[in-house]
């Protein structure tokens, strides 16, 4: 019994690696290409691990993914690989379409071709767990109720739109070759070994440096903010239990405007870590708005915790405080990561 995972080495991706091993002794094949946020560090703990085989390599590359999935057969692939900074994604969307929408695609016929070949009890039990994100809904009202699973699809992001088209490909390869599918659309993460671009790592970061604390806008952009581990726990549960074909909302039933998080972020270091030049609010610098930036995200997680009796463990006050106070616990790993230091064993490993 073995799991393959790609993109488990980047921040939701290597908590989920850890997490699982943490539950189980299951054996996880570990496909990642190390892109800027995909770090080995975050796998530190499972160094000479037999129950973790890394292996750097492209989704995109089917003769490796091929190759993979003849050697472990694995009974599921959780699929987390996938760009997911909208900023990049505005800059640059070649490479989200690539990843996103062309390395899903690889992934799937893979899959399908090795789900095909089994026999008939591997094959009822073979799942394709593909994690996507809340975004692809699009942007919500103040008055509207929070996005449930039935809600249209109105992406408004490069990043979005590449995750909305990948998850279409997901269903439809359930629909028209049997491929037995579930996926599930999170809210925003937050937690250890985010990479500092994301709203939170950033704040943190930022304001123990003396830096600028940037906001867009007015702040008032609202996001469902879910722990990561609660997240990996959701991600079990469907994995476990989910209806095949189906789609699972996992939201942290916790709604809060971005300046509400900027200033929780500053309150906490004031306790933690506090600084002689005064309060870290006085760093909250107000920037021009990101084009297309949608005003409200929501999940209605109720359909996940109806069928499965999942619910998130951490309110968002116990999880901002472990992820503040894990930033200050690892200033090594943020150093690296901000230098691009991390980077270097990579080059010398692989090449």
């Amino acid at each position: 019994m073995t799991i393959l995972v790609t993109g488990g080495a980047g921040f939701i991706g290597s908590n989920f690696v850890l997490d699982w091993l943490r539950q189980s002794d299951e054996p996880v094949v570990n496909l990642d290409a190390l892109t800027y946020a995909g770090n080995l560090e975050n796998l530190a703990a499972l160094q000479g691990d037999a129950r973790h085989v890394f292996v750097k390599g492209d989704i995109g590359d089917r003769a490796l993914v091929d190759r993979l999935l003849a050697e472990h057969r694995p009974r599921a692939v959780v699929h987390f690989a996938a760009e997911s900074h909208v900023d990049r994604s505005i800059h640059g969307p070649g490479a989200f379409m690539k990843t996103n929408v062309e390395g899903t695609f690889t992934l799937l016929e893979a899959s399908r071709a090795y789900w095909g070949a089994l026999a008939d009890d591997a094959r009822a039990a073979f799942r394709f767990h593909h994690v996507s994100t809340d975004e692809v809904y699009g942007s919500l009202k103040p008055e509207d109720p929070p996005f449930a699973e039935t809600h249209p699809y109105e992406p408004n992001s490069p990043y979005s739109a590449s995750k909305a088209a990948s998850d279409h490909l997901v269903r439809a390869w359930h629909h028209t070759y049997g491929l037995p599918v579930v996926t599930t659309n999170c809210s925003n993460n937050y937690g250890p070994y985010h990479f500092p671009e994301k709203l939170i790592p950033l704040m943190i970061v930022n304001a123990l440096a003396g830096k600028p604390l940037p906001v867009y806008g007015d702040g008032q952009q609202i996001r469902d903010w879910l722990y990561v581990t609660d997240h990996c726990s959701g991600i079990r549960a469907v994995l476990a239990g989910g209806r095949v074909g189906e789609t699972y909302n996992i939201g942290g039933w916790n709604e809060k405007a971005n300046i509400d998080i900027v200033k929780t972020v500053c309150a906490l270091l004031d306790e933690l870590r506090p600084s002689a030049d005064g309060p870290y609010a006085r760093l909250i610098t107000y920037v021009k708005d990101r084009p297309g930036h949608d005003r409200r995200y929501a999940i209605d997680a109720r359909k996940i915790e109806r069928e499965l009796g999942w619910r998130p463990a951490e309110t968002f006050e116990t999880g901002i405080r472990k992820t503040v106070q894990w930033y200050l616990d690892h200033p090594e790993w943020v150093a690296r990561v901000q230098s691009g230091a991390y980077r270097e064993w990579l080059d010398k490993q692989y090449g």
